[in-house]
C-alpha cells in the first residue's frame, strides 16, 4: 500500500485534531501533542469500524474524517477513564517521597 505525502500529512492532522478535540471534550487533561495523536489515530480506527455498524455516516472530506475520529476517541477516552479511574495530578517524583 503506498500513501502519499498528502495522505500522511491527512492522517497526521486528523489525528492530532480528533485527539486534542476528545480530551478537551472528556472531563481531565490532555495527554500532550503526543498522546492526542495515538489517541486520535486510535479513534479513528474505532469509529471508522463503529459508526458504519450502528448506521451513522457524516459523509466524505476532511470535516466528516475528523468528526469521525473524534467520536472514536470519546469513546476510547471514556473507556480508558472507566479501566483506569481518575488521572491524579501531583503524584510526581517529589510528591510520593515527601520531597519539595
Amino acid at each position: 500500500m503506498y500513501l502519499s505525502n498528502q495522505s500522511l500529512i491527512v492522517i497526521l492532522v486528523v489525528g492530532v485534531v480528533a485527539g486534542w478535540l476528545a480530551g478537551q471534550i472528556v472531563a481531565g487533561g490532555g495527554f500532550g501533542i503526543i498522546g492526542d495523536f495515538i489517541v486520535g489515530i486510535i479513534g479513528a480506527f474505532i469509529g471508522d469500524w463503529l459508526l458504519p455498524r450502528l448506521g451513522l455516516h457524516f459523509g466524505t472530506g476532511i470535516v466528516a474524517l475528523i468528526v469521525n475520529a473524534a467520536i472514536g476517541a470519546i469513546i476510547l477516552l471514556v473507556l480508558l477513564r472507566l479501566v483506569s479511574g481518575p488521572r491524579r495530578y501531583g503524584w510526581g517524583w517529589r510528591n510520593r517521597w515527601g520531597g519539595r
